[in-house]
């Protein structure tokens, strides 16, 4: 057996509890992908990401799930990013680039009393239509279709991770949600291994746009995810796309968490470019606890 030291990071809060847990394995290069799906297994957070020497960028990073690799993380690489400032790896450096499987993207960072904050560009938004049965979505979720906003459309979105965009009328739909995440595959027949994304414009602070909660594939061995960063990048680029047309940039911020005790806050700005858009999030992190995980070696 080989034991790997893992560092627990709360992206999207300053506050150790809060926010969204990820872990954290820096000097990862020695580790094969089968080692790296181990650790994240036994980790069990919705995401354990893997710092790694590139060719190309200041880092590489990737991401996984309890179940599977996935292409990019943003609660994650808030995490690492954080990891890598305060652990004084990146003294000096108020700018470095990720290389990720979605490609190189540029990460900023700004200084804010005793903490840091991390900016990250996401991938170029797509759009899929959902054009499975929206009765049946909403009961997966424990709603009914009444709960659903018809108004705005039911639509995958990506930055880097699909997920389905699910826009809900008020925001105490929000507690009576309970994901049947079994039914998910079958319901989401254009991407089974989509995660779900319901969302609304009632919020309970008010310096807050919109609402969320992120429930999880059931192939990434978890059920929900309590602030998510790429959800909440394509939820700006949404915005754009089906809410208001006439603007051409848009920033706000997203609460989530708060159904499970975990709430947190992420910053979106959204800009569009001559061809497409410029998709980026903003939030801060807390290191938790170091722990080290046993795997074959």
């Amino acid at each position: 057996m080989c034991a790997i030291q893992v560092y627990h990071y709360e992206a999207f809060s300053s506050i150790p509890g809060k926010g969204n847990p990820a872990g954290v394995v820096f000097e990862a290069d020695h580790l094969s992908e089968t080692a790296m799906q181990q650790i994240a297994h036994a980790v069990g957070f919705n995401e354990t990401v893997f710092v790694l020497k590139s060719e190309t960028a200041d880092v590489r990073l990737r991401y996984f799930t309890p179940g599977h690799e996935i292409n990019l993380c943003g609660h994650a690489t808030m995490a690492a990013m954080y990891g890598l400032k305060t652990g004084r790896l990146l003294e000096g450096k108020d700018a470095i680039t990720i290389e990720t499987n979605v490609g190189i993207l540029p990460i900023q960072f700004e200084q804010q009393g005793d903490t840091w904050l991390m900016e990250m560009k996401q991938d170029q938004p797509r759009f899929v239509p959902f054009q499975g049965d929206v009765e049946k979505l909403a009961k997966a979720i424990h709603l009914t279709t009444d709960d659903l906003d018809m108004t705005m459309p039911i639509v995958y979105g990506s930055t880097g991770t699909w997920t389905l965009l699910i826009p809900i009328r008020r925001l105490e739909a929000f507690v009576k949600m309970k994901p049947d995440s079994s039914q998910f595959p079958d319901i989401l027949s254009e991407n089974p291994k989509s995660s779900l994304h319901p969302f609304c414009f009632e919020t309970r602070d008010d310096d807050a746009l919109m609402h969320a909660r992120h429930f999880s594939s059931p192939y990434s061995g978890t059920t929900e995810d309590p602030v998510t960063g790429t959800a909440s990048g394509v939820m700006g680029a949404y915005y754009l796309t089906y809410v208001n047309q006439e603007i051409h940039e848009v920033d706000f911020t997203v609460e989530q968490g708060h159904e499970i005790g975990r709430d947190g806050k992420v910053q979106v700005s959204v800009r569009r470019e001559q061809e497409g858009m410029d998709v980026r999030i903003r939030g801060t992190a807390v290191y938790v606890r170091e722990m080290k995980v046993e795997i074959d070696s």
